[in-house]
């Protein structure tokens, strides 16, 4: 379990390229001497920061996070010591150099690429004048948040097959910091604790227990009393959720909880798991892993002792399929509170009972002190995808609040006596589609909010939006290590597709929908008062897909970047945008504000990716600009911010390669297995990351079951799927891939817009 080092960690710079979790071992060691070889040409940071001045002292303390420190966090604002700053995540920072009167001064401090060009997620954790972040598949940097000098680099070198299990990108949700540590999980699994000064690796362990299952580990370590604790993704495909729990210094693993039960003929690891159980149907379809995965968000409370994890949806969807004769489900779509001490449930409250819409309990919780009739409590505040604002008395779990700040329709209301929501029969899976509101993108996602403790307002970047859900089969395929959710889900941009593009009843659910007025997405920062569950005021973002994290201050604002490229603030109390800075790089997760030598800065990590769509929209910056990841800081009477060179534009699609002589049916099976399989990477149009495989070549076209079925381009990051296709399925899909070259060919050649229906609608 416990390994030395064996890792890459560099004080130069060191190239994190997005194939390189795909290395064979002689590259490596050709990276490795590449850096080995900048560090004695002292190249030192030149072609990764720009704007940074002579720091005029290096940082002398790293990773000093204590529990007396953190319990007097507030003591210490020029410092942010957790993902979210302080021991109750606020997102909320008492500096207030950069205010209302001179925040349209705002410009570039520092400037670092990291040479990757996926989603960039994670909130920097700022300790003494050295900032910690992480990056893509679990890489980590440590800079001098004066300067953006880079001290080290650590890449995991993550399994490169693990990308094909990864629903939303090869993202990073953050690390964790403590006594002379820095904590970071793997997209494959490892936990890491490594040196805070040096990056040398302390300890490394396994945490994936099931081999034959779709596993990833996106998530921050959470510390929580003498244990770190790590979570993992996968419910969407076959997973069965758990957290695990090791030693801060050695690694040594403690103890581990399921968040659902397995099959009850093999026994139960914990006592919780029998409690769980009755609330499943003996006979579920346990073979298919049952979700509820604590993919994101966990807390610590030092003074309850009690670890707080949020789980996750549902495998399969469909509840009448999942649990046959019924049931809560236990644990999913929940908020559990854990003695760190011993693993065992002190309290658990079940937000979405039967979980049938993809919603989860994930979302970033705040802690914090509220008042309710007449007595204050320890609360937990959560604002989860089903679009109730959750507030629970986080001693005892009892609710104390439930408002929409949303709209939605899958319950009328939460009772808060039982804590139950008031169920609505109109959008149960049978016996045809449906429509439920918030989407499975939920009313908010995993960008965090903010919580002002000053004007008791809360800053949520909500997604107003609903979907269609629909099993169009009976019963369920088991697919090992492929996507399990079991039924056709149209959200966003595809709840705008012509419905005469789909089969019945899809066909008539979607086409009312839209006349209802009820199609159309819309992203909005709105600030909430968790006390009355009013919304104070909202701005609009571009589009729906637009919605970054969240930063709140005492100079009386809002920061929150944008897809476009910018970086915005607004007037805490009014909702009037005074910042909109230029910086050509998408944002989608949250700003961090910290103070070194006096001076205040505002650093965000930049990258698009990772919000449950696979490729940009027009507005988006990745299309003028590329996807160059950045952490970028600014401050007071900077430089000016340098943008991106421009991309090229996008040429004519070529005339396809090949003739296309498959079968209607063979073309129609290729659809279908690229919807289940291979569409979650490729979109195939003009804006995507990936290839598009509309442009194969002949060369592309006579390899393309080399690099299907065998691995041919694994060093490019495509992984192989020979143990899930096989020939005859690879020959479809790309019978496929042909047709729908030559039709979106034929459609140029005629100036119209091809019109295809969402890869998914088939069914699984």
């Amino acid at each position: 379990m416990v390994t030395p080092s064996k890792y890459p960690v560099s004080s130069a710079p060191f190239p994190g390229n997005q194939n390189t979790n795909n290395m064979n071992p002689f590259k490596s060691l050709l990276l490795v001497a590449s850096a080995l070889l900048l560090v004695a040409c002292s190249h030192h940071d030149s072609d990764r920061t720009t704007g940074a001045a002579p720091a005029s002292t290096q940082p002398t303390s790293f990773g000093n996070v204590t529990r007396e420190r953190l319990l007097k966090a507030d003591q210490e604002p020029g410092q942010w010591m957790t993902e979210g700053r302080d021991l109750g995540k606020s997102h909320y920072s008492a500096l207030a150099q950069i205010n209302l009167q001179n925040v349209s001064r705002l410009a570039l401090a520092w400037d670092y690429k990291t040479d990757t060009h996926r989603g960039m997620e994670s909130n920097p954790v700022m300790v003494d004048g050295v900032l910690y972040t992480s990056g893509t598949t679990g890489r980590v940097y440590a800079l001098n948040a004066a300067t953006g000098e880079q001290l080290w680099y650590f890449n995991p070198e993550s399994d490169g097959q693990v990308n094909r299990y990864t629903c939303c990108d090869e993202v990073n949700r953050g690390i964790a910091v403590w006594e002379g540590l820095v904590y970071v999980g793997s997209l494959d699994g490892r936990l890491f604790a490594l040196d805070a000064k040096s990056g040398a690796v302390k300890w490394q362990a396994d945490t994936f227990i099931y081999k034959n299952r779709a596993y990833t580990s996106s998530g921050a370590p959470q510390i929580a009393g003498n244990v770190v604790v790590l979570g993992n993704a996968g419910a969407d495909y076959d997973a069965r959720g758990y957290v695990s729990a090791y030693d801060l210094k050695t690694g040594e693993f403690k103890w581990r909880f399921f968040t659902v039960p397995g099959d009850p003929n093999l026994g139960f690891e914990h006592p919780e798991l029998e409690l769980a159980a009755k609330t499943w149907d003996p006979d579920s379809r346990w073979d298919v892993g049952g979700g509820g995965t604590a993919w994101n968000t966990m807390s610590y409370d030092p003074e309850l002792n009690l670890l707080y994890v949020g789980t996750g949806n549902a495998a399969l969807f469909n509840w009448h399929e999942r649990s046959p004769s019924g049931g809560d489900n236990l644990f999913l779509c929940s908020i559990l509170a854990i003695n760190p001490d011993t693993g065992r449930m002190v309290w658990y409250y079940q937000q979405v009972p039967r979980e049938s819409w993809d919603f989860t309990a994930t979302q970033p919780f705040i802690l914090t002190d509220m008042e309710f009739n007449g007595s204050v409590h320890k609360v937990i505040m959560q604002a989860p995808k089903a679009g109730f604002f959750y507030i629970l008395d986080r001693a005892s779990g009892k609710l104390l609040s439930a408002n929409p700040y949303v709209p939605v329709n899958w319950a009328s209301h939460v009772d808060l006596e039982t804590g139950r929501p008031a169920m609505n029969p109109a959008v149960d899976y049978n016996p045809g589609p449906i429509f439920v509101e918030p989407s499975g993108m939920g009313g908010h996602a995993w960008n965090p909010m903010a919580y002002n403790p000053a004007n008791k307002l809360v800053y949520i970047p909500a997604i107003e939006a609903g979907a269609m859900s629909y099993d169009a089969t009976v019963g369920h395929v088991y697919r090992p290590k492929q996507a399990n959710s079991g039924n056709t889900i149209l959200f966003g941009d595809s709840m705008l597709t012509n419905p005469d593009l789909l089969q019945e009843p899809m066909k008539s659910a979607l086409r009312a929908v839209q006349q209802a007025g009820k199609a159309n997405s819309r992203a909005v920062l709105k600030a909430f008062d968790p006390a009355t569950g009013k919304v104070v005021w909202e701005h609009q973002n571009e589009g729906w897909w637009d919605r970054a994290g969240v930063l709140a201050t005492a100079g009386g604002l809002v920061f929150q970047g944008t897809d476009s490229g910018y970086l915005k603030a607004f007037n805490q109390s009014t909702g009037e945008e005074i910042l909109n800075l230029k910086v050509g790089t998408s944002i989608i997760a949250a700003p961090i504000t910290y103070q070194v030598d006096g001076v205040q800065y505002i650093a965000v990590n930049a990258g698009w990716g990772g919000g449950g769509w696979f490729a940009p929209h027009e507005s988006s910056a990745v299309i003028k600009y590329g996807n160059q990841d950045r952490i970028i800081a600014f401050k007071l009477d900077g430089a000016p911010v340098p943008l991106p060179p421009a991309t090229s534009a996008v040429g004519p699609l070529p005339k396809p390669a090949v003739e296309n002589n498959a079968s209607a049916d063979t073309i129609s099976e290729g659809r279908r297995l690229f919807g289940a399989s291979c569409a979650i990477c490729h979109a195939n149009n003009d804006y995507g990351l990936t290839p598009d495989l509309r442009r194969m070549t002949k060369e592309i076209h006579d390899g393309f079951k080399g690099i299907v079925l065998f691995g041919a381009r694994r060093n490019k990051g495509m992984p192989q799927w020979d143990d899930v296709l096989n020939d005859k399925q690879a020959d479809a899909i790309h019978a496929y891939l042909t047709d729908l070259a030559w039709q979106a060919y034929n459609a140029q050649q005629a100036n119209n817009k091809l019109e295809t229906a969402p890869t998914n609608t088939t069914g699984h």
